[in-house]
């Protein structure tokens, strides 16, 4: 298994066995702020939240090849970031717009408002069956 992580001092996003062996930077460039990922390991995408001059939603594949923007109107400050695998549906908690989204993960397509608050600075969310949780600060 890998585990992959966001470096967000020299805005990277990495990939290394359990153990730390074989570290490998999978996406250096075009990143400001990367904030959150996800994995799809049975489809090979990564996802990722962006909060810096561009926010947005992006994925790749797990080497970083084929990047894509799916998500970069109406977001401010992506936090957390979710797969829902059984509905291939893509969510995210937004600390700005007191949100949470999804989308279909491989389209990008039918943009939905889950939930919506105000004053709640959401900072993660997580997709298990029926239930979303979420926490804030």
């Amino acid at each position: 298994g890998n585990i992959y992580w966001t470096d967000h001092g020299f805005n990277l996003i990495e990939v290394a066995r359990l153990n730390g062996s074989f570290r490998f930077v999978v996406i250096s460039q075009g990143l400001d702020q990367p904030r959150s990922i996800a994995v799809h390991p049975e489809k090979g995408y990564l996802f990722w939240t962006e909060w810096g001059q561009t926010p947005c939603i992006g994925r790749a594949h797990l080497d970083g090849s084929e990047k894509v923007v799916l998500v970069s109107l109406g977001i401010a400050w992506p936090n957390g970031i979710s797969i829902d695998y059984e509905e291939n549906k893509l969510y995210w908690c937004d600390a700005r717009t007191d949100k949470i989204e999804r989308i279909d993960l491989e389209s990008g397509g039918n943009r939905e408002i889950v939930l919506s608050g105000s004053n709640v600075d959401m900072f993660s969310v997580a997709v298990f069956g029926a239930y979303i949780y979420w926490s804030d600060r």
